[in-house]
């Protein structure tokens, strides 16, 4: 199975991040996780900075828009099939880039996708 990728990921059972992680554990979905402190959430460990990860199908986003440019260049550099901004995250100046790179763009929330089999 592909991968996903949750960048903004948080060992905070509260954040959407970490449901998203373990929901698609729970679906049996291959998860990596990116965010600003290290940690763990269930048996996925949360990676910081940019690391190499191969093989991405999906990346989801949790980062607000004002916090993701730093990561414009790494999304990219993975390659990805898709990226998908979760309510919040929307940004139209990265939308265009993803798009520009042939990326299909989806404004969705993760947990619905998971919840009614449309991930």
């Amino acid at each position: 199975m592909k991968l996903t990728l949750v960048i903004g990921a948080s060992e905070n059972t509260e954040r959407y991040s970490n449901r998203a992680v373990r929901q698609l554990i729970k679906h049996n979905i291959p998860v990596a996780a990116v965010g600003l402190k290290a940690g763990e959430i269930e048996e996925v460990k949360i990676q910081t900075g940019f690391p190499k990860i191969e093989n991405v199908d999906t990346v989801t986003l949790y980062v607000g828009p004002q916090h993701q440019d730093k990561y414009y260049d790494y999304i990219l550099s993975l390659k990805p099939e898709r990226v998908i901004f979760n309510p919040g995250t929307e940004n139209a100046e990265f939308e265009e880039k993803i798009k520009k790179a042939g990326i299909e763009i989806l404004e969705a929330c993760t947990l619905v996708m998971l919840s009614t089999g449309n991930f």
